[in-house]
Formats: C-alpha cells, sequence, structure tokens
C-alpha cells in the first residue's frame, strides 16, 4: 500500500491481487478451508482518504471512479455501515487502542467488487495500517495482524509489506516471494459476481494436490513459460458450475495469444498472463471489442 500525508489528512492507496495459485488443501473444523496460495498484488488501486473530525465517530463516504470500461453496467452500491469491512477495521482498532479519536474516511472504488480481487480486504488493510498512523498509535504490525486475522482471511497478505507471497492457513500464513521481473496480465470480469461462500460450499480440498513451492520455483525463471503451465484454481470449476459468465471467460481466453490463464480467488474475475505491457494492452482490446463488461491492464506491484 502506498501512503501520502499531508498536515490534516492521509491518503493512501489499496492494490488489488490476484491468485496465481489456489489450492484447497481441507476443510477445517471451524467450517474454514485451509488454502495453499500465490498471490500477487497488481497495480489497481482503491483510493482511502482519512481526515480529521471534531467527533468521536467513523464515518465512511464511498465514491465510485468513473470507468473507461463501457460494456459494464453500473455498479451495486457499497455499504458504508458496519458490513463494510472499512468501518469494521476501523472500529477494531479504535476498540483494541482504546481510543476516543474519530475520522472521516472516503473510499474511491476501482476494484470490482464480488470479483476474488480481494478489494474489501485490501480497503480494510489500508484502513488498519493507515489509522494506525493517522491516530499516532504506534501499533505493531504483528498487533494489526492479529486483527486483520479477526476480519477476514486475505487481510494479512495486504499488511504483509510484499507485493508476492505464498499465503497458507486461512491466508494468515505468510511466506514473502520475490520474483525477478513484473509478470504482466489483462484481467476480465463479466457484470455478475459470485458469493465466495457459495464457491466453496462447491469445492473438493485435494489434500495431495500439485505442490506450491514448485510453482513459487516456477516465478524465480524469466520468460513464465513453467509457470504458465502450473496455473492452478481448485475454486474455478465449482465458480463455473454457479456461474456461466466465467465459463464464457474461459472460452474467450482460450482464444487469445496469451501465454496462460486462470481465474482469481472464488471469481469471477479472470485473467491472462501476457508477455508484456503492449501484449497486455492487445489482449484487452481484443476483451473490449468481444463485449467482455470490464478489462483492465495489469502488471505486478515491485
Amino acid at each position: 500500500m502506498l501512503c501520502q500525508p499531508s498536515t490534516c489528512a492521509l491518503t493512501m492507496l489499496a492494490p488489488a491481487k490476484l491468485n496465481l495459485f489456489l489450492r484447497v488443501v481441507r476443510k477445517r473444523a471451524d467450517g474454514f478451508h485451509d488454502l495453499e496460495t500465490v498471490m500477487t498484488s497488481i497495480n489497481l488501486f482503491d483510493t482511502l482518504l482519512f481526515e480529521p473530525t471534531d467527533s468521536s465517530e467513523v464515518t465512511l463516504r464511498v465514491v465510485m471512479a468513473s470507468s473507461q470500461n463501457q460494456n459494464s453496467l453500473p455498479p451495486a452500491p457499497i455499504p458504508t455501515d458496519s458490513s463494510n469491512l472499512v468501518i469494521r477495521a476501523a472500529q477494531l482498532l479504535k476498540e483494541y487502542a482504546g481510543s476516543s479519536a474519530g475520522v472521516k474516511i472516503t473510499l474511491v472504488k476501482r476494484i470490482p467488487s464480488a470479483a476474488g480481487m480481494g478489494g474489501g480486504s485490501s480497503d480494510a488493510a489500508t484502513t488498519l495500517a493507515g489509522l494506525n498512523r493517522f491516530w499516532n498509535l504506534s501499533r505493531t504490525r504483528e498487533e494489526l495482524s492479529e486483527l486483520a486475522s479477526q476480519l477476514g482471511s486475505d487481510i494479512g497478505f495486504f499488511l504483509g509489506g510484499c507485493s508476492t507471497a505464498i499465503c497458507r492457513g486461512r491466508g494468515e500464513l505468510i511466506e514473502p516471494l520475490r520474483i525477478p521481473t513484473s509478470l504482466h496480465f489483462v484481467v476480465a470480469r463479466p457484470n455478475s459476481g459470485l458469493s465466495t461462500p457459495a464457491v466453496f460450499k462447491q469445492c473438493r480440498p485435494n489434500e495431495s494436490g500439485a505442490s506450491v513451492e514448485e510453482f513459487a520455483k516456477s516465478l524465480q525463471h524469466p520468460g513464465n513459460c513453467r509457470m504458465v503451465r502450473l496455473l492452478l484454481n481448485d475454486l474455478q470449476a465449482p465458480a463455473e458450475s454457479l456461474n456461466d459468465d466465467v465459463k464464457q471467460l474461459r472460452q474467450q481466453f482460450n482464444k487469445l495469444p496469451v501465454l496462460g490463464h486462470l481465474m482469481t480467488g472464488s471469481g469471477t474475475s479472470y485473467f491472462g498472463v501476457c508477455a508484456s505491457s503492449r501484449h497486455a494492452g492487445m489482449m484487452a482490446a481484443r476483451l473490449r471489442a468481444a463485449g467482455v463488461p470490464w478489462v483492465h491492464v495489469a502488471r505486478s506491484c515491485s
């Protein structure tokens, strides 16, 4: 995450992520699933602005950024009450620190919701880190990570200070990875979304599946030829069974000369690995011409 402080406000950027590898290992006694996944953050950001207030209240305003994707429908309204992870993260940190401070938060949304790109989790992580600084709380990363684990599975990754990592368990066990070059992607999303719990309900865990360590090693080789052969998402088949739009995206990507392609997270976003930013731009133009509602050219964050 990136921050831009001023004398009276703090602006921070919350990145989206892609899952390059996702294996569902087993279902846990608490109802959640143990995962092995490799996530990388990309240069698609929500913006959070933290401003002072005379009250002790935490308030949230959401602004939908204008989109260049002319085929997409207007996004669904995003709640600004305690059902939003930004509010929940702010209130949890405030209670933990015993603070009476308030804040006005403005969230500018660019990351699609219900898309498997971690927008809500990234916003929550950025809220924890941002308010820790904005309120001068001096809480450690370990303390913030413990709070993050109470809010959601992917939040710890965005707090970790690394752009690419192996994440295990519910996502809270994080092993940073260094990759030698940026990865280039074209990312697409249909107008429809998916419920993460519904997708996991349809998934069948695989305790003896592909090795996340082998995939991580493949990221060290320039050219990505080995990496793209090892792309994996155990949630893609159940997502396709629940949403025909995901299946249609896979079929469209099958026709594109990308290096490899995969659904991210629990869907519905889908990405293709490209050789360069120019290659990604050409693939994006084809997808837009084919009527795909939302298309974005991205690269992994350094």
